[in-house]
């Protein structure tokens, strides 16, 4: 746009940014060319699992909750995160384990809740036997 002649202001208006956005690019464009107007995203703080580690873990993980001690074949964010120190002597926040875990493609997964008396049998046998005549009768 400023190629062809628009002013700031104009091109502020265009792509409905403010005057100073337009000015800082186009700074930069003089500066250092069409590439210093790419997006650099900020870099924040140095990963503390190294990409081999990061990759690795689902390895860790498919052993199960179990082979690392835990009662119940379960993970959880905290107990992944003591996989990860006992592995690699790295310590994470539950809160942080789960980002992690989803940026690996992982998902919370919800454990069912069943009584531990449950009896399949019957619950088979009221559904196919009981439970139609409870609901013919309440059409009458």
């Amino acid at each position: 746009m400023h190629e062809e002649g628009w002013t700031g202001q104009e091109i502020a208006v265009a792509l409905g940014v403010s005057p100073g956005a337009v000015s800082q690019w186009l700074k930069r464009l003089r500066s250092g060319g069409q590439e210093a107007l790419r997006a650099k995203p900020p870099p924040g703080p140095t990963p503390r699992l190294s990409p081999d580690q990061r990759a690795r873990l689902p390895e860790l993980l498919a052993w199960g909750a179990e082979a690392y001690g835990f009662l119940g074949d379960v993970w959880t964010a905290k107990r992944v995160a003591t996989v990860i120190e006992q592995e690699y002597g790295v310590r994470y926040h539950p809160d942080h384990v789960g980002r992690l875990l989803r940026a690996l493609g992982w998902s919370v997964q919800k454990p069912v809740t069943r009584a531990t008396q449950r009896d399949e049998a019957a619950i088979t046998a009221w559904c196919e036997h009981r439970w139609p005549e409870v609901k013919k009768k309440g059409r009458d």
